[in-house]
Parts: C-alpha cells; structure tokens; sequence
C-alpha cells in the first residue's frame, strides 16, 4: 500500500510539472500552446471533434474577428489567444505627405497605420475577454497579397502569452493583457516583400526568434521572464518564414532550423553549432518535425526536398552521410507543413489539395498525390487527431480518414476562407476565418 501511495504522488508530481501541463494546472490535452500544437506536429494529443459541421450543423459558436491576421490562434485551458492587425484611418507619414494638406483621399491598407492587437477569447462562449493594442504603427515593409501583417502565432506557457509581430517586435503579456516586457529586433527585408510569418518557439526558460531576411540574419534567444537577449548567433542565409524547433538529443536540448539550402541545429544553452545538412530548396517555410529520434525537414519552392534525420548521430556537417536515413524528394509542400500522427506523415504538393502519405520510419508511400477534390489552392496546414486530418481552404474544411489508405470522410462549406491552420482541443475544433472565428463541437 505505502508503494502504491508513493507512486501515485509521483505520478502526479510528474503530470503537474511536466512541458504539457505547466503551471496553471492545465492538462496538456486541454492546450494548444504555440504554432503546431502540444507535440509541435501539428497532431493533438487527443481529442474527438466532429466530422460534420456547417454555418448551422455543431456550431458551437461564432465571433466576429475585427483586423486582418492569418496567425493561427492558439489555447491555454478555456482560453484562445488570437493576433490581428486593424487598419486605421491614420496616413502614413509618407502617404500624408503624397496627398497633400487637405486631401479627401483616404489611404489604402498599405498607407495606414495599424493597430496591433492581441485578444483572449473565452473558449466556452466565444465572448471577447480583452482585446489589447500592443502597438500602432504604419508597417515600412510590404506584405504578400495573401498574406497579413499578423501571421506569426503565438505561443504561451500558462503563465506569460508571448505575442510575436515580426517587424514590431515581441510583447510578453500577462492573462490580464498587461504588457511585461517588449522587444524589438528592427525593420526586417523580406523576399521580393512577401512579408513575415515565422512563429516563436517556447521551450523552458528560452522564447527563440529566428531572424531569417535579406539583411543580417540571426537567430535570437530571449530569457522569456525579462525578454533580455541570452544569445544570438549569426546565420548566413537569407529569407525563410520556417519557425524553430527545440528538441531533447541525448540529454542535450538542440535548437533546429530550416532555411534555404540547410538544416541546422545549434546548443540551447549557448548557440553553438552542432550539426549542419545541405538540401532543402529556397523560400523554406515548413518547420522540421521530430518523432521517436526522426527528425524531418521539408521544403517545396521550385523543387521538392523531404529528409529524415537521425539526429543522436548527426555531428558536423552530416551532409551525404548515415544520419541522414532516407530522403523523399517529391510532392512536398511550400506554404503548409505536414501531420506527423501514428507514424505516418502526410503533406500537400506546393500549395495545392494533393495529399501524400508516407510511413515515417522507412520513407516508403502508403499513397500520393491524392486529389482533395474540392480544395484547388490552400496556405494553411493540416491538423490531426483520433484518426482524422483537418485540412481547411477557401470555404470548404475537407476531413481525411487517417491511415494507409485515402478516404475522405467529410467536406463541409462555411462561409469564410483559412489561411490559419485548424487547432483541436478536446471535442472542439477551432478555426479562424477571414472574418470570424468558428468553435465546432458535438458536445
């Protein structure tokens, strides 16, 4: 009996401290913590949304988003923290000064200046909590027509929400929506203007930015209690919209990026470099994804590229050696990231409704290229749970069976369009909108 107790307090002392239950005593099947989810695979935990819903049919609820802002949202317990950028009527400097004293003429998005706002919304009702306006500045750089100036996901550990605007820089806020710390890395020079988008990456006491452009590009390490740099490294490269990735080597935490022509992973603690791979294409986007010692990197710009890593035995440049097991270099995506779910990983062709599925642990299809009927083009990544891949475009969220053969369960129409990806949450299945914010579920 007393070995029973004991091991019961241990098993909760381990389930309250753990990454995925953090300190307001949240399990971690109930969060959705940053940018592809609790496993970073963009597979939850578990869960069991519906398979059929519409603007009528297992609508929860429904809120009006205001602003433009394709950052998937993310949820800490019965709260979801969402990022948006709202137009004002304020001109630019500059565009004030093109339409003279007295012009009637009112500026276009570009010419505006925006407010950037962080909201919590109530997971239960869909109410707005608060909606705070970290900043309000005209945005220098451009930004991809389909694109936002609020694309980069947030990312929280219960306690903080660390809320990333790219170009206006990273704002620590409490559940209040008191600012704690802010900081800002400059102007950054993206390709051919077509915006920002990468996410932060939260692990431990460290908030990692990368810094990829066509100026000087790093990769930033924040202390997330005070936001002071704790180190930086240099990186030669040039733009890339892929978020880090931290992984636990041999105990020995690595820091993993994707970018043009390179993978590569540096020390938690100091930045150093461990291990560099040639590879991937340009304009990187997809985050590496790791699963049972496989790391894998994937990229699709004018070209394909996908390889597995075993990265307990990448050292140096590991570039044509055995750490790389086996490599892929077909129908991989450019804007969305692939499902690592049940050792299968799926991925769409460039940006386009083929589906690939592919065993995880040899490399070897199950099926490819499968043709999501009523999906042409999409920008946002698929999500999986319980069996089901979520995968939302212009108003439609199609619903994959999971497993080595295709077959779509479900197409359902709503009236919006996604280029933020779905999130799952116990029974309920999240998605923003252009416009709205939808919560579905059979509850």
């Amino acid at each position: 009996m007393k070995n029973q107790l004991s091991f019961i307090c241990l098993l909760s002392f381990l389930i309250l401290f753990s990454p995925g239950y953090g300190y307001s005593q949240v399990p971690a099947t109930e969060n959705w913590p940053q940018w592809r989810g609790p496993l970073h695979t963009g597979a939850a935990i578990k869960g069991n949304p519906p398979i059929e819903f519409s603007e009528t049919q297992n609508l929860k609820w429904k809120t009006t988003i205001p602003g433009k802002g394709h950052a998937t949202p993310i949820v800490w317990g019965d709260n979801i923290i969402v990022q948006t950028a709202v137009a004002t009527e304020e001109a630019s400097p500059q565009a004030a000064a093109k339409s003279g004293e007295g012009s009637r003429m009112a500026p276009n998005q570009t010419d505006r200046v925006h407010e950037y706002k962080v909201m919590l919304i109530n997971r239960t009702d869909g109410s707005i909590i608060w909606e705070k306006t970290v900043t309000s500045e005209w945005p220098q750089e451009n930004t991809h027509d389909l694109g936002s100036w609020a694309s980069n996901s947030p990312c929280t550990d219960g306690e903080k929400i660390y809320a990333y605007f790219g170009s206006r820089g990273v704002f620590c806020l409490d559940f209040e929506g008191n600012i704690l710390w802010q900081r800002d890395f400059g102007q950054m020079q993206k390709l051919m203007s077509f915006g920002e988008g990468s996410s932060p990456f939260l692990y431990q006491d460290k908030l990692f930015i990368l810094w990829d452009h066509e100026g000087e590009s790093y990769l930033y390490a924040l202390n997330k209690n005070t936001g002071e740099i704790d180190w930086q490294v240099p990186r030669d490269v040039n733009t890339s919209w892929s978020t880090p990735l931290v992984v636990e080597v041999n105990g020995q935490a690595q820091v993993i990026t994707s970018a043009t022509n390179q993978v590569k992973a540096y020390d938690y603690n100091t930045g150093k470099e461990i291990w560099h791979s040639t590879g991937m294409t340009r304009n990187v986007i997809p985050n590496p994804v790791y699963s049972d010692g496989i790391l894998y990197a994937m990229s699709g710009f004018r070209g394909s590229a996908l390889q597995a890593i075993d990265i307990s035995n990448a050292e140096g440049d590991i570039t044509g050696t055995n750490a790389i097991l086996w490599t892929y270099n077909q129908e991989t995506p450019y804007t969305p990231q692939p499902v690592l779910l049940n050792g299968r990983l799926y991925f769409l062709r460039v940006n386009n409704g083929f589906l690939s599925c592919i065993d995880a642990k040899t490399g070897e299809p199950y099926y490819t290229k499968q043709n999501l009927e009523d999906i042409s083009t999409l920008y946002s990544s698929p999500t999986g749970v319980n069996g089901k891949i979520y995968i939302a475009a212009n108003g439609v969220v199609m619903v994959i069976k999971e497993g080595d053969l295709f077959e779509v369960l479900a197409s359902n129409k709503l009236d919006d369009n996604f280029h933020a990806s779905p999130v799952i949450v116990g029974n309920d299945l999240i998605l923003r909108g252009f416009n709205s914010m939808y919560c579905f579920s059979e509850e």
